[in-house]
């Protein structure tokens, strides 16, 4: 294992932002994250896990412990199962599996981070979310000090959440198990309106993976939503509100205050989510309430190009973006009496 004191932490975030570690672990095999994860456990110190750092937002005072990079590597596929180390590259893995021809993940192309955070999170896009293919989940229960493989249902997926994300300190992610479709050479039937109409068919057609892939990757980047380092609005961890999924009454509510301000004829974006419950669009709200694309005169913005998007624009600190957030959350709540919640995970910091 690589390891280094008062070692830099923003250059492994997407965001760039953030203090130093007091000590960073580099771990490149299951076995190196595990001895990593007893020795910090051992002897009481913080613990901070790192993949991708594409959904972490570090405080400008860095981190007062052992910060953990996990950089394993294995990729297994046979026939429609994949598996996938914790460390791998998820847009490659995303990538691998349209030129073996398995169809499930196609639209999550171009998401940044590591294959290890996909079931945290339970990453989504274009209508496709992972815990729609993910059949085992193996991580490391610090609880009980051992290895140990979660079914699906375990692993309690939810809307951008599970398991590991409603337990945060208990288990780090090690391995994580796929079933895939064979549809030949077809991609799953699209869900997603804007997918389907870029690609000139109907909500559920299936279309060559390639281009499912392809579109996909066309959109996100015209949102600023795939990495680039000459580009500011890539500066980010994605979306950083997850779209609010309210009950009946709630939504009711919210309804009456958009006629209120925007006029009789304006209808929110509205979608089920479960009974008694509709998700509305936290890019709606955020457009709506007045902070609209490349809103800001300071180093942290709100992308010129999706007003999800909360950028660094070179010179940031991590108070600077955290100091927007807070402005836009309380613009669209006084606006829609809504309180967006953030998908990064904050820490040393907070809104």
């Amino acid at each position: 294992m690589l390891e280094l004191h008062d070692a830099p932490l923003a250059p492994l975030t997407t965001f760039r932002l953030g203090g130093p570690a007091t000590r960073l672990v580099t771990a490149t095999t299951d076995a190196e994250v595990i001895a990593a994860v007893r020795a910090a456990d051992a002897d009481g110190a913080p613990l901070l896990v790192i993949g991708g750092g594409s959904n972490l937002v570090i405080g400008d005072k860095g981190f007062d412990g052992t910060a953990l990079r996990i950089a394993t590597r294995g990729v297994e596929l046979t026939g429609t199962r994949l598996e996938l180390a914790a460390g791998e590259v998820w847009t490659d893995a995303v990538a691998r599996t349209v030129e073996a021809g398995l169809a499930g993940v196609e639209c999550l192309a171009g998401i940044p981070g590591s294959a290890g955070a996909t079931p945290i999170q339970n990453v989504g896009a274009y209508g496709q979310e992972v815990s729609s293919t993910i059949t085992e989940v193996i991580a490391y229960d610090r609880r009980a000090g051992e290895t140990v493989t979660l079914s699906n249902a375990e692993c309690a997926f939810s809307y951008r959440h599970s398991r590991f994300k409603g337990d945060p300190e208990r288990y780090v992610v090690l391995r994580v198990r796929f079933e895939l479709e064979d549809a030949g050479g077809l991609s799953a039937p699209l869900k997603y309106a804007e997918t389907a109409r870029a690609l000139g068919v109907e909500a559920g057609d299936r279309v060559p993976l390639a281009a499912a892939r392809e579109t996909v990757l066309k959109l996100r980047a015209g949102k600023g939503m795939v990495l680039d380092a000459e580009d500011h609005d890539t500066w980010s961890a994605g979306s950083f509100f997850t779209n609010p999924i309210l009950t009946d009454a709630d939504f009711a509510a919210f309804h009456a205050r958009v006629r209120e301000r925007l006029g009789e004829g304006v209808e929110p974006p509205s979608y089920p989510a479960g009974d008694g419950h509709t998700k509305t669009s936290a890019a709606w709200l955020i457009d709506k309430a007045g902070f609209t694309k490349g809103y800001g005169s300071g180093p942290a913005r709100i992308s010129t190009k999706h007003t999800l998007a909360l950028t660094n624009r070179g010179e940031a600190t991590t108070e600077d973006l955290l100091a927007l957030a807070r402005e836009v959350v309380a613009g669209v709540r006084d606006a829609f009496g809504i309180t967006l919640v953030n998908e990064p995970v904050m820490v040393g910091a907070g809104l």
